[in-house]
């Protein structure tokens, strides 16, 4: 009698460890996948950019003494001598570096601080042939050598690899200009009447007669706008826009030839040097 109870117990130990046994092989459901890192936008950063820039340039001219003024302002002189207003547009691919500070301060918003420095091919020149097809053109040109930004940038992150942005701040850059007056005709020299003690004579042509350039670092300031994406977690994409200008230039085209007196001279305005950039990126950030 005492063996029926002990092979009950045996029975359902043994159905147990079955059931025991069969648990432990039926899958198991895994554990949830911990979420995304939040892409942070902190932090310094260095990078690349490539594109173009273009404009337009509208040329006056002035005169610097009294006979410059009274050929560019009196009727009784011969309006062949009168150097014409003219216009042309710049245009060339830019490139260059930026460095610069990202402080993301709010899951959406971002404020930065950037500088880039980039080496520039913008040019443009224009001819125009002086009144009455006098044989006489003035010749002007303008080229960018370089140019750089220092600017604050404001962004909203749509999404976490996403930032749209708008840009400000100061810019400089080296500009250069050149400007001339040739007399085109053979046979037929040129020289005026002093005024105040300035004259100028030219040679039959094809002679330079007035000539002159600048070069020099010109300020002012810059305005845009751009879209950054983070293709991985320290390495983003850029498209952006600038509006730079730049403080106005003149060029003083003085004669190379007084004729006895001193060589008159006179200007020819460039106004501000106002440009259009577009460029794309890649940043790094550490």
């Amino acid at each position: 009698m005492r063996c029926l109870p002990i092979a009950a117990l045996a029975a359902v130990s043994t159905i147990a460890l079955t059931h025991l046994a069969a648990a432990a092989d039926l899958p198991r459901k895994a554990p949830p996948a911990p979420p995304p890192p939040v892409y942070s936008w902190t932090g310094f950063y260095v990078g690349g950019n490539i594109g173009g820039g273009w404009g337009s340039r509208d040329i006056s001219y002035s005169g610097n003494d009294p006979l410059s003024r009274a050929i560019l302002t009196d009727p009784t002189f011969d309006p062949g001598f009168v150097p014409l207003p003219a216009s042309f547009d710049t245009s060339g691919l830019i490139g260059g570096l930026h460095v610069g500070y990202n402080w993301q301060f709010n899951r959406n918003w971002l404020f930065g601080l950037e500088t880039d420095f980039d080496w520039s091919g913008m040019r443009g020149s224009a001819t125009t042939i002086n009144n009455l097809g006098s044989g006489i053109t003035t010749n002007v040109d303008e080229h960018t050598k370089w140019f750089g930004t220092v600017r604050a940038r404001f962004g909203y992150l749509p999404v976490d690899s996403l930032l749209v942005y708008v840009t400000g701040g100061f810019a400089y850059g080296k500009v250069e200009h050149t400007g001339n007056y040739i007399n085109n005709n053979p046979g037929v020299g040129l020289i005026s009447f002093p005024i105040g003690g300035f004259g100028f004579s030219c040679n039959s042509g094809p002679t330079v007669c007035f000539a002159g350039s600048s070069s020099g670092i010109a300020t002012g300031w810059t305005a845009g706008g751009g879209l950054e994406y983070a293709i991985w977690q320290r390495w983003t994409v850029r498209a952006e826009y600038l509006y730079v200008s730049l403080e106005s230039r003149s060029v003083t085209e003085t004669a190379l030839n007084g004729g006895g007196f001193t060589p008159t001279s006179f200007n020819a305005n460039f106004g501000r040097t106002n440009f259009n950039v577009a460029r794309a990126g890649l940043s790094y950030r550490f």
